[in-house]
């Protein structure tokens, strides 16, 4: 009767090695890989939404009639009126940083919920 070969051994424990470290890396890398995607693409979404929805306000506070200026005197601006076309651009700012910070604490409050 012959030993056990000490190769076949080490076949094994190759075997096994290579086994655990597909398990342990590869098929969490996966599924990180799938969340990654949904984080992505909601990271877009929600840019593009907040994009289109400051757009909407600007334009929104642009029609005004207080912020236009006067078609009649359309040939001289004045400073009033170079002050009043920013102005809707002031509010655009101030809705967004606002909807940032409702975003932020949103974001705080999930993580420690987490924790």
């Amino acid at each position: 009767m012959a030993g056990p070969n000490p190769l076949d051994g080490a076949q094994e424990i190759q075997q096994l090695v290579v086994s655990y470290a597909k398990q342990e890396t590869l098929e969490p890398l996966k599924h990180l890989g799938k969340y990654l995607g949904f984080g992505l693409s909601g990271a877009i979404f929600v840019f593009l939404g907040t994009f289109f929805a400051g757009l909407g306000v600007l334009r929104f506070f642009q029609t005004v009639s207080w912020f236009s200026p006067d078609d009649a005197a359309a040939s001289t601006v004045t400073r009033t009126d170079l002050w009043a076309s920013t102005v809707p651009y002031l509010i655009t700012i101030v809705v967004l940083a606002v909807v940032l910070a409702i975003l932020l604490m949103a974001m705080n409050r999930a993580k420690q919920k987490v924790r």
